[in-house]
């Protein structure tokens, strides 16, 4: 019997590289809520009692960025060093400058160029409602669930920090089969026992997010796999803004570009770019184009338009992949430009997607989300089917 299968995992945010990201973004955000025409370039780094932050800032904006540091770690669920970061002994280091104006030079112009060189990956599959992988869409929920779970007191052991992953079994056709492993780890205060941990996940965090069809006696759990993991976040394990990419964008399930989005203003192609593509791909697979869509868009610094585009359907297109290629660049406007404008861009709405991804996401409304193409690119499918009948 043909099988394959795709991982996708997620993290809380208490993980060390998350906070990192939600930092960087808070930076980002209050910038742009005071001079949307900031340029962010935030990096941020954590271990310990150790926090710092780097990178190039150009903006009007007035910040104090260790108060925009400590309120993230404090909301996050870290106050004290046992539980992973002690806020009221901790270092914290600023290394910010301005941006580069030889980058400048190439973006603060009559037609934005690009921030930087470099490719992005947008991906859409009919698989979910949510246009994901399952595989991501259900590592994603059950890591807002053990958030939850913690902020609601409803498990009141349970710390910030934890990882969720899913593994996917699909048949030759590409339907969803079955779920083949589940794994769920846990921060959890010293004094609980495993067996309560293993109960109280497999009911109140598997069982509220994995539907019943996908289970089977023959899926695998792996609930805190070592026993025990009680050191956690910054205190257990350092963390980077960007070391998460995947769990970010598309579980596994597509091709990535490699540069990272938080604290990454709207200039930077790696961030504008990824989520135009997201909006082009998730657009045509909801019009019916392909089953799945995957789109590789590439970018030179201060060029106004991108260097290339391409497509990939998998075997799922009802029409070429060369013909939605040309469509794309029809009903698309890719240049930076263009993206910024009609995505709306220049807002404060970014820390919002620091944590459990950027695409896909039903709790937020975010602008590469929206479908409001798939009606005009339908009239392609109709061209086809017309030209076939005469």
């Amino acid at each position: 019997m043909y099988k394959r299968y795709l991982t996708s995992e997620a993290v809380t945010k208490g993980h060390p590289d998350k906070i990192c990201d939600q930092i960087a973004d808070k930076i980002l955000d209050e910038c742009l809520r005071q001079d949307p025409e900031s340029r962010v370039a935030c990096e941020v780094s954590i271990n310990s009692n150790l926090l710092v932050v780097m990178g190039e800032i150009t903006s009007k904006a007035v910040i104090d960025i260790p108060k925009i540091a400590k309120q993230v770690i404090k909301d996050i669920g870290y106050n004290k060093l046992e539980d992973g970061f002690d806020l009221d002994n901790s270092n914290i280091i600023v290394s910010v400058k301005k941006q580069s104006k030889d980058i400048a030079k190439g973006v603060d112009k009559e037609k934005t160029g690009a921030g930087d060189q470099g490719m992005v990956f947008g991906y859409a599959t009919n698989e979910s409602a949510e246009f994901m992988p399952y595989s991501l869409v259900y590592a994603n929920k059950m890591a807002k669930r053990i958030a939850e779970l913690r902020t609601g007191g409803i498990l009141p052991y349970l710390k910030p920090d934890g990882k969720t992953q899913v593994t996917i079994e699909y048949d030759q056709n590409g339907y969803v089969r079955r779920i083949d492993s589940i794994v769920v780890s846990v921060q959890h205060a010293e004094n609980v026992i495993y067996e309560q941990i293993e109960r109280d996940v497999l009911k109140q965090v598997i069982g509220e997010c994995i539907p019943l069809k996908y289970l089977d006696s023959h899926t695998k759990y792996y609930i805190n796999p070592t026993g025990r993991f009680v050191i956690g976040g910054p205190r257990g394990d350092s963390g980077l803004t960007g070391r998460k990419i995947i769990a970010d964008s598309y579980g596994g399930a597509a091709h990535h570009g490699g540069g990272a989005f938080s604290g990454k203003d709207y200039t930077k192609v790696d961030r504008s770019g990824a989520y135009a593509a997201r909006y082009v791909a998730k657009n045509i697979v909801a019009a019916g184009l392909a089953g799945k869509c995957e789109i590789q868009v590439s970018y030179a610094i201060g060029v106004d338009q991108p260097v290339a585009i391409c497509v990939d359907t998998m075997g799922t297109g009802k029409i070429s992949d060369t013909k939605i290629e040309k469509i794309i660049s029809k009903e698309f406007d890719l240049s930076p430009d263009g993206i910024i404008n009609y995505l709306d861009l220049k807002r404060p709405i970014y820390s919002q997607t620091s944590a459990y991804g950027h695409f896909g996401r039903d709790d937020l409304n975010l602008p590469w989300e929206k479908l409001d193409k798939v009606d005009l690119l339908k009239k392609y499918l109709e061209d086809v089917k017309m030209a076939n009948e005469a």
